[in-house]
């Protein structure tokens, strides 16, 4: 599964991928306020720190404002990806965009039959929310399940599935068992994969153990072990 960061902060962006398990970025009109400065600047930035797919989404609701919008975000960086909202006139630019060769991350599903139209309207990703759906007492996970299920059903239709929402690392594990493609994730999240109080407590208890070693300085005894082999 493909991890993705879901933010427009380009220091956690950055420090997120030097942890080397950064595939992606996904943006939204939210993010971006949140963050301030120039959006395309901004984008521009994020494509030059993590050379994969990059959403950046569109705010004109019709369709030709989103069409107009998307070619523009394109012309940005190749790894821009064009993100629209799942409406009929997010379907319509989906298919107009897909046709010119432009990528589209088709967001905010919130039903299989949803994800199954933005498939077949040319959608690269589909973002459905699951946290949102537990936030209302319903199954999100759920939904995963099932649109992974009719994808693999009909595997012409070349959509992947993007996790979004993501509230916890709970979340990551029931999403890779289900078999999403993508997991968009949220820099506080991301950390939290990391911990755990048994990784820590093993890692002192190691450490501690190493002080009794004699000379326990790596470097220095392979550096004069290095010495000693090519002299």
């Amino acid at each position: 599964m493909q991890f993705f960061i879901d933010t427009a902060n380009i220091d956690d962006i950055r420090e997120a991928f030097s942890w080397g398990i950064i595939d992606g970025v996904t943006t939204n009109p939210s993010l971006i306020a949140r963050e301030g400065g120039d959006f395309i600047q901004r984008i521009a930035d994020i494509c030059e720190i993590v050379e994969g797919p990059v959403s950046a989404e569109t705010v004109s609701q019709d369709a030709e404002g989103m069409i107009r919008e998307g070619r523009l975000l394109a012309k940005i960086s190749e790894h821009i990806v064009v993100k629209v909202p799942l409406t009929t006139e997010g379907l319509k630019a989906t298919k107009v965009l897909s046709g010119e060769g432009i990528d589209c991350n088709v967001t905010l599903c919130f039903q299989p039959m949803q994800a199954l139209i933005a498939a077949k309207a040319g959608a690269a990703y589909i973002s459905p929310f699951l946290g949102r759906l537990d936030d209302i007492s319903t199954d999100g996970v759920g939904l995963i399940e099932q649109i992974v299920q009719i994808y693999s059903n009909y595997p012409e239709l070349n959509t992947k599935v993007l996790s979004a929402s993501i509230r916890h690392p709970m979340h990551l594990t029931q999403v890779a068992l289900a078999g999403s493609h993508v997991a968009t994730i949220p820099y506080g999240v991301l950390k939290k994969l990391v911990n755990h109080p048994l990784t820590d407590s093993g890692n002192a208890r190691f450490l501690k153990d190493w002080e009794s070693v004699p000379d326990n300085n790596i470097t220095a005894q392979v550096e004069r072990w290095l010495a000693a082999r090519d002299s």
